[in-house]
């Protein structure tokens, strides 16, 4: 991970881009009063947004087992799909 001022970034904006895509590197943009940004390949960001995505599914199956288990849950009966 690099840190790296808003100038410096500017200034070398492609270099750092090639940076992040290439070698896969994260560049921490500072700033004034700590309004730091973060600047990463969108084959990262895909990535990180697709783990959030799939913590958060698991969350919701690990919360409904765990009522299941408490007695919970409620039976459903099946929806049967129509023969066209």
């Amino acid at each position: 991970m690099l840190a790296v001022n808003y100038s410096n970034i500017r200034n070398n904006l492609k270099n750092y881009c090639d940076k992040v895509t290439d070698e896969y590197e994260t560049v921490v943009v500072t700033r004034k009063n700590e309004k730091n940004v973060v600047l990463l390949s969108l084959v990262e960001y895909n990535a990180l947004t697709k783990a959030a995505r799939n913590a958060e599914y698991l969350n919701m199956l690990d919360r409904a087992m765990e009522q299941i288990a408490r007695g919970e849950g409620k039976l459903h009966e099946l929806i049967e799909a129509d023969d066209e």
